[in-house]
């Protein structure tokens, strides 16, 4: 199925700005869809226009970051506060599918673009809105703020050390999956009804609802999770990393008691299968930084290559950890990239964010 033309006939505003909001139009915007992002033309656009690293060019206009959601979009800069550019974006309003938002509710009232008042102008129309907390809390929501009223900072970091923010803005992109599948199901309705809806997604809401087998262990076991690294709370060895005999750090992801084994073999090991302290995954939680003392012993026996070449033939899920150049260059990479170009001309890459496939 051709999915770059599926949505063809879907006219979608976009009114949001930053990440999670913008991140939502370009899905659309891959799958055909016409979005136009409306920014704010006393701001000079979408505040991620300039948050350029310190290697990008200085003269490009925009980021960058900018580019890695904004793929595949028309922009119109408006001032709001202006009645030719407010009827402007209401004569647009009249024929659109879906408004995605990121508007404070008293900020989308007082300019005269909440759901009410789009309702009020196209019956049919989805309007999807992203807030913190949600529509009855002005408070500003942020990422790392999220990640630590959320529970994901107390959790994330090394043993013994400060909490870690996760490198990307994972609340904006766990947000956008949310407010994804809550367009699509009004889609759905409307399909169904001929009926718009309003779809809500919180940072808050999504930052929890993510929480997954952690929220569990502490909602069923009373465990409490601690900050552990990369490793797992409930399996072992799982996240956990060996350095090879040529220094290249190798993860393991072990699940199963006869994936195990099969590493004890490969690294000549298999004595500890009948040690209790690592004969179970119950023991091995238990004694893990005992076991890793062995496993990594064995590992400085053998090249990366070598080993890694081993585990694939046996089945043993392990990876090399490898840093952004490595993974942009394989090829499987490659062809999750979009290619456009910026204002200048100059040739942008930004990576898809539709990583499905429907045949």
């Amino acid at each position: 199925m051709n999915l770059s033309s599926f949505f063809k006939d879907l006219k979608i505003i976009e009114l949001a700005s930053v990440l999670a909001g913008p991140s939502v139009g370009m899905f659309f915007a891959e799958l055909g869809a016409t979005v136009l992002k409306i920014e704010n033309k006393t701001t000079h656009g979408d505040v991620t226009r300039k948050w350029k690293m310190p290697s990008e060019d200085p003269t490009a206009k925009d980021s960058a970051y900018y580019h890695s959601i904004n793929w595949g979009k028309e922009s119109l800069l408006l001032d709001l506060n202006e009645k030719e550019d407010y009827t402007l974006l209401i004569k647009h309003l009249t024929d659109a599918d879906i408004v995605i938002s990121n508007f404070k509710a008293d900020s989308a009232k007082k300019l005269g673009l909440d759901y009410a008042t789009i309702h009020s102008i196209n019956n049919s129309i989805i309007y999807a809105n992203i807030s913190a907390y949600g529509p009855t809390d002005n408070r500003p929501g942020f990422d790392v703020l999220m990640q630590a009223e959320t529970g994901w900072l107390s959790i994330n970091g090394e043993a013994g050390r400060g909490p870690v923010k996760l490198p990307v803005a994972l609340m904006d992109v766990l947000t956008a999956h949310q407010l994804k599948e809550g367009i699509l199901v009004a889609l759905l309705h409307r399909e169904r009804t001929g009926q718009g809806s309003e779809v809500q997604a919180t940072l808050y809401d999504s930052g929890v609802a993510s929480l997954v087998n952690q929220a569990s262990n502490w909602l069923n076991a009373g465990h409490l999770p601690q900050r552990m690294g990369s490793q797992h709370p409930n399996i072992a060895p799982y996240g956990d990393i060996l350095l090879s005999k040529d220094n290249i750090e190798i993860i393991l992801s072990t699940g199963t008691e006869g994936q195990f084994e099969k590493l004890l073999e490969v690294l000549d090991l298999k004595a500890l299968k009948n040690d209790i302290r690592f004969n179970k995954n119950a023991a091995r939680l238990t004694h893990r930084s005992e076991l890793m003392k062995q496993l990594n012993a064995a590992a400085t026996q053998i090249s990366a290559a070598d080993f890694l070449k081993i585990c694939e033939e046996k089945g043993i899920p392990v990876a090399p950890i490898r840093n952004l150049k490595m993974v942009f260059d394989d090829p499987r990479t490659q062809a999750m990239l979009l290619s456009g170009t910026n204002e200048k001309g100059q040739a942008i890459q930004v990576v898809r964010s539709v990583a499905f496939r429907i045949e």
